[in-house]
Order: structure tokens, then C-alpha cells, then sequence
């Protein structure tokens, strides 16, 4: 008896589903996409209509005739690429190649990868969405006309090996404007005064509370000067608490995770870039081998823009809420979130397929970065699902009467009454919210205080801040620009090509990002403007639910392009990047050595090139000497952009560290402090030798960490290097997490 033939795109995934159908069928992977436009020409057609030249992809020769083999001898194919607009376009491909009848109802989708909802899909087949190929189609040749057009133009005016897109242009911008603003910042000074207060009687723990107003009226301090007034007006003062308001307030959780969420709370929490995110994600969703459980999906498919989930996880997570915490912790009703105006709402939220499997039970049989990742996603969806946490907001309003004015402190505190979801989870921004943290003790109205202590602090106003991966993938989504599972390879092109770098984990332009996006600005503003790429992605939308024609979106849009392209390719000289000389002679010709740029950034080069092809990397000095050379430690950079730090003397000396060694040495074992900054901004040094773990903290004090797996979080430090040219940290004793981390940013 002949079987039934499941294709889907990935092995892993195949592996998986193979287990719950059983003999009748055979699964098999396409390895992703099987037909795509060509890459060495345009592909597409404009003078008929922008008809896409679609061919075989290199390489896939092999997979396509076993593919057509096992599609011979089956009673039917299903198509089961991922439920996206992506996954269609795959599914509408191999049915061409299949020559599968285009009526044919042979697509089957899941959003998770278990026995059920596998089951369920395989009775549900349909035919081919052309809408939603359509859609893909549209962004694919979109995409190939901005691509293939502005490419060139680039490496025909500044240099070759440049890029320009629909969407990574328009994030470059964001990066590029936000500097501008930076640079333009005018800072102004000004000055806070928090009293640190006590009951008279003493008995009572003290608190602190901060000026706020004078007379009546908020106050703004300037200058020294005016602080100085205050406190000599403070210096016999009498504090007395005026008020006293008490208010009970509910915090909701967080909704369960979407594509965009996921990704930065996992970078906030457990620092992972958008791409590991997505990679280990993918793991999770297409299935891991639990012991005896067998090989099993563990979350909802990855890529989604809905918060909604299905009535049945829902009940199964109300029944562990009410086993785990009782009745307390279970809303009335079932939770709702509202996706945003511009979500899709094609699948579920991510979530995990089972609320029982609980990370604990899965621990032993995954990696580190899958346990962590699954721990996220668990606890995000169960908290989800719980009764909201009560908090009792306390605010103390403090009368302190001066010699020339009357002026008032206030002091805000809060103390949980019910923790409700918080048992479970606090989303990131939640847990750095400042306001209301302050406990404070019994106090009563008209009662007098004593100030212990008055403050004064001067500060600065602060520009905005520069975008992190996390604020980037935010502002991406809320603007509307391209789509949450783009957001990860968009960060990667715009970091590898040398338009940004990252520093401390945030995203600061190149020279030559300015260069680009400026020439766009001026050449190109609509392929540049933020609106206009926004309003092509809802055209996308309509394209697939089949209100629009995707030629017509590619017609509006290709030829006043077109027009703008000739123009700027007439009006635009060549521009050269200026080579910045050095004082540094060449050793081999005596001349000044000058700073280029490469694809892995800046280096120094001869300019008597090609006579002399010297070059030399660029060694930024950090003033720390090599704990075993005694040379200098100098700045380096992975081939993924990421800094760290290595010895000047390499490759005779294999010195490397991820976080900037200091001068000082450590007290327990002598080995140099590297200077590390907390969640909170707090900078504090650790010691480089990880087995020592020795840390000072913030504030002065010198601890211990309690915990052996912190030094393993924290330090890559003084790993070997291999033979490599860039001298970036090598293989050999890095933890599980770490070495992850280092592929990720082409160190292994």
C-alpha cells in the first residue's frame, strides 16, 4: 500500500512529525525553499508585467529528484511548509515541481508540532492561498527591484560591496538619526536635594524623600548657587508629614509572547541577540527528545504577531494555576489581549504545547540557551493567564518650613498586598520601574520628622538614548517597518556591512552609514522615509486578503523609482571615502600608513598600494598592561562587529577577555578586575579568573558570589586562541552559553 507523502521544510522537523503519524506516512524536508528568482541576474520581467523568472536553487538538484521520487510512488502529497506567507510560497513552489494539480487540496498547517494538532491538520487539508503567495511575491520582487537597483548604484558611487534594501535602509536611518540627535543634544544642569528621613522617636527605619516643590509651586534647581540658598534656608527647618495618601491599584501581566516581544525580552533578560533568539526558538518549536516522552514540539509556532491563544491552552493552564497556586491566583474569567491594529492574527501567540512540562522537567534533556529560552516563553504565558498582582501605593507629602519659604518632600512607597502574577513573572521593564520601590514604615499625618541627612546632587539632562537591539526591534514593529521574523537578519546585513557597530550594546552609525543614508535621503527620500515603507507593508496586507492586486503595488511603485534612479545615477559623482592619515610609517616603505575601511571595519594600509600592499589592524589601547607579556592590551573585534579585548603581542601571546581589564588587581588572587555594568547602569569590576568569581560591587563593598553558575554567565575571559587572523577568543574552556554566544558573532 502506497503512503501518504508529508512534506515539510526542515529534517528536525520531519523527525518529529514522522513519530506521531506512523507507517502510512513518509515525511520528507524540502530544506526550506526549492525555487527562488536567480541571483546573478534581475529576474524579473518588467516589460511583461514583472513576471518573476523563478529557477531551481543551486544545489537542490538532489532534494528535488528525491522529492519527485517519493511524490511518484505516494497516494497524495500534503504540503506542510510553516503557516506563514513564506511557508506558502514554498508550498505553492513544490507543487509546482510536484506537478500536484493547482485545485488540489494538498496544504496542511499546524501552529504547534504535536500528535493532536498534527492529527487535526491532516484532516483538514485545502488548496494553495494565492493571496498569501501573492503577498510574497510582492515583497520578494519588491525587495529585488530596491535591492538590485540600489546595489549597484552604491558600488558604483562610494565602493563595491554595499548594500541598500527596503527595509534595512530605513533602520539604518533610525540609527542614523537618533546619533544626529545625540551629537545636536544641548545638555542643561540641574539639581535634586533628597532628604533622607526618620521618625523622632527613632524607632522607625528611615526613608528618603525628594524636594519637589517651594511655596506651593514645583521646583526646578539650576545651579549651585540656588541649591545653596535651599539648603542655608533648611539649616533649622522643622519636617512635618502633611499628608498621607493610600491607594490600592492592580498591575495586569504581560500578554503571552509575539515574534517581536520574544526577541527583546530575551535580550533584555537573558542577552541574546534577535538571531540566537530566533535560532533557538526554531529548536524548540520543531522538536527536542525528552527521554521517554520521545522527540516532541515544545512551543507554538515562532513567528507570529497575535497574542491570541486557543480556548484549550487556556483551560490547561487555569488547571495548573489552580494545582500550583490555588483559587486566589485564577481570574474570573479567562484572559483576552488585543493584538496590535496592524497584526496579521494568523496564529497564536507563542506559547509552550504543554503547560505541565514545566522547564524543570525538561532540563536534563536540552542545552543551556534552549532551558533558558523555554523558561521565558513558559513562565511569560502561565503569568499571562493569572490574577492580577494588588499593590497598596503609599505617598508621604513633607511640610518642611524654612526661614524664607515652606518647601515639600515627597516619598513614594509600595508594598504588595497579593503578588498574584508576579509569583511567576515580572516583565523586564516592569522590574526596572523605579517608582514605588521605597518601603516605608509606619507613619501617621501631623506627625514630625527628623531629617538625617539633605542631598544635593547635580545632574545633567540626557540625551536620547542610542537604540539596542531590543529598542531597535521595538521601534521596527510600532512603526510598521517589515516584519518581526526580518528583524534579526535586518540587524545582522546592517552590522556586517559596516553601517553600524555595535558598542555596549548599543548601535552607533559608521561614517559610511551617514554617507549612505544621506545620499538617500536626498536622492531617494521615499525609499528612505519611514511612513512610506510602512505603507507598503499594509499594501502587503491587503495583497493577501485578496483586496489588491500585488502587480498593481509593484506598477505604483517601480516606475517613479525607476525615474529617480536614472536621475540620481546622472546627478551623483563619485564620492570618496577620505582616507584619514596616520603617524605610523610603513615597515616596509617608510610611508605614513593610512586608516581604510574593509568589511570587518577599519585597518591601517599602506598608501603606496599595490607597490606595497601592507596593512596592519588598527590597535586601539586601553592603557592596561598583559597580565603575561606585559604588553599592551589593545581593542579588538570579532568578525560580527563585537568587541574584546586582547593582547597587542598576538598570536605570540593568547591574552583575551570579553570585558575591559582595569589596572586593578584582585584581592583574593591577583589576577587583573575587569569593569562590568549591571542591569541598572551600576559599574562594578570582576575578576578575571573565573574559577576565582571574586566581584566588587557598586557601591564599594567586596563580595563573593554565591552562586558557581555567575561566573560561568559572566566571563570568557583568558580563553585560548586558535590560529586565527583576528585574534578573537578561540574554543577551549567556555561554557555551554558562551559558546553559543561565540558563534553567533563568528568567533567559533
Amino acid at each position: 500500500m502506497s503512503k501518504v507523502l508529508v512534506i515539510v521544510e526542515s529534517p528536525a522537523k520531519a523527525k518529529t512529525i514522522e513519530k506521531f503519524l506512523g507507517r502510512r506516512y513518509a515525511v520528507k524536508a524540502s530544506m526550506g525553499h526549492v525555487r527562488d528568482l536567480p541571483k546573478s541576474q534581475f529576474g524579473v520581467d518588467v516589460e511583461q508585467d514583472f513576471e518573476p523568472k523563478y529557477i531551481n536553487i543551486r544545489g537542490k538538484g538532489n532534494i528535488i529528484k528525491e522529492l519527485r521520487n517519493a511524490a511518484k510512488g505516494a497516494s497524495r502529497v500534503l504540503l506542510a511548509a510553516d503557516p506563514d506567507r513564506e511557508g506558502e510560497a514554498i508550498a505553492w513552489h513544490l507543487q509546482h515541481l510536484l506537478n500536484i494539480k493547482p485545485d488540489d487540496k494538498c496544504r496542511i498547517e499546524f501552529n504547534e508540532i504535536t500528535k493532536k494538532a498534527i492529527e487535526n491538520a491532516i484532516k483538514s487539508p485545502r488548496p494553495i492561498d494565492h493571496d498569501r503567495v501573492d503577498a510574497q511575491q510582492a515583497r520578494r520582487i519588491l525587495d529585488r527591484v530596491v535591492g538590485y537597483n540600489l546595489s549597484p548604484l552604491l558600488w558604483r558611487k562610494i565602493r563595491r560591496g554595499l548594500s541598500a534594501g527596503r527595509v534595512q535602509s530605513v533602520a539604518v536611518r533610525l540609527i542614523c538619526d537618533r546619533e544626529q540627535e545625540i551629537q545636536a543634544f544641548v545638555p542643561e544642569e540641574y539639581w535634586t536635594l533628597t532628604g533622607i528621613f526618620g521618625t523622632v522617636k527613632g524607632k522607625s527605619s528611615r526613608f528618603p524623600a525628594k524636594l519637589h516643590s517651594q511655596d506651593g509651586e514645583k521646583i526646578t534647581v539650576s545651579d549651585a548657587k540656588s541649591m545653596q540658598h535651599i539648603l542655608q534656608d533648611l539649616a533649622n527647618a522643622q519636617y512635618q508629614i502633611r499628608q498621607i495618601k493610600k491607594r490600592e491599584t492592580q498591575r495586569k501581566p504581560a500578554p503571552p509572547f509575539i515574534t517581536s516581544t520574544l526577541q527583546q525580552e530575551a535580550y533584555r533578560k537573558l542577552n541574546f541577540t534577535a538571531r540566537r533568539t530566533m535560532r533557538v526558538a526554531q529548536q524548540l518549536y520543531e522538536g527536542l527528545t525528552l527521554g521517554k516522552e520521545g522527540t516532541v514540539g515544545l512551543i507554538s509556532y515562532i513567528r507570529t504577531d497575535s497574542t491570541r491563544v486557543s480556548p484549550a491552552i487556556q483551560q490547561q493552564a487555569r488547571s495548573y494555576i489552580l494545582q500550583k497556586f490555588g483559587t486566589d491566583f485564577i481570574p474570573t474569567e479567562p484572559r483576552q489581549y488585543v493584538s496590535g491594529k496592524k497584526a496579521q492574527d494568523a496564529h497564536e501567540a507563542i506559547r509552550p504545547t504543554d503547560i505541565f512540562r514545566t522547564p524543570e522537567t525538561i532540563k536534563d534533556y536540552v542545552t543551556a540557551d534552549q532551558y533558558k529560552l523555554y523558561r521565558l516563553i513558559w513562565e511569560r504565558f502561565v503569568a499571562s493567564q493569572m490574577s492580577s498582582a494588588i499593590l497598596e501605593l503609599t505617598r508621604v507629602e513633607i511640610e518642611a518650613t524654612g526661614s524664607q519659604a515652606v518647601y515639600g518632600f515627597r516619598a513614594n512607597g509600595s508594598v504588595v498586598r497579593f503578588p498574584g502574577f508576579m509569583q511567576v513573572y515580572v516583565e523586564e521593564r516592569d522590574g526596572s520601574d523605579k517608582e514605588g520601590e521605597t518601603i516605608l514604615p509606619e507613619l501617621t499625618e501631623g506627625e514630625y520628622l527628623k531629617a538625617y541627612k539633605l542631598e544635593d546632587k547635580q545632574h545633567f539632562t540626557q540625551p536620547p538614548p542610542r537604540y539596542g537591539e531590543a529598542s531597535l526591534v521595538k521601534t521596527l514593529e510600532e512603526k510598521g517597518i517589515g516584519r518581526p521574523s526580518t528583524y534579526a537578519p535586518i540587524i545582522e546585513t546592517i552590522v556586517s556591512r559596516g553601517y553600524v557597530t555595535r558598542q555596549d550594546k548599543q548601535f552607533i552609525p559608521t561614517e559610511l552609514g551617514m554617507l549612505v543614508v544621506e545620499m538617500l535621503k536626498q536622492y531617494f527620500p521615499d525609499i528612505i522615509d519611514v511612513e512610506f515603507t510602512a505603507a507598503l507593508e499594509e499594501k502587503l496586507d491587503q495583497i493577501e486578503e485578496g483586496s489588491l492586486s500585488w502587480k498593481q503595488v509593484i506598477r505604483d511603485f517601480y516606475h517613479p523609482f525607476k525615474n529617480t534612479l536614472d536621475y540620481a545615477d546622472e546627478q551623483i559623482g563619485r564620492v570618496e571615502l577620505t582616507d584619514e592619515e596616520t603617524e605610523e610609517p610603513c615597515p616596509e616603505c617608510g610611508r605614513f600608513m593610512v586608516i581604510k575601511h574593509g568589511p570587518f571595519g577599519r585597518f591601517l594600509a599602506c598608501p603606496g598600494f599595490p607597490e606595497c600592499k601592507t596593512t596592519r589592524p588598527i590597535l586601539e589601547e586601553i592603557g592596561v598592561e598583559c597580565p603575561r607579556c606585559g604588553k599592551q592590551i589593545v581593542v579588538r573585534h570579532s568578525k560580527k562587529g563585537r568587541k574584546f579585548y586582547g593582547c597587542s603581542g598576538f598570536p605570540e601571546c593568547h591574552f583575551v577577555a570579553w570585558d575591559l581589564p582595569t589596572n586593578q588587581k584582585c584581592p583574593e588572587c591577583g589576577n587583573l578586575l575587569a569593569e562590568k555594568t549591571s542591569r541598572n547602569k551600576e559599574k562594578y569590576l570582576l575578576c578575571l579568573d573565573r574559577e576565582c568569581g571574586y566581584r566588587s560591587n557598586g557601591e564599594g563593598r567586596d563580595e563573593q558570589p554565591s552562586n558557581k553558575k555567575s561566573k560561568k554567565k559572566t566571563q570568557a575571559s583568558e580563553t585560548e586562541i586558535k590560529s586565527k587572523s583576528d585574534g578573537s577568543p578561540g574554543e577551549t574552556n567556555k561554557t555551554a552559553a558562551e559558546e553559543s554566544t561565540l558563534k553567533d558573532d563568528g568567533f567559533a
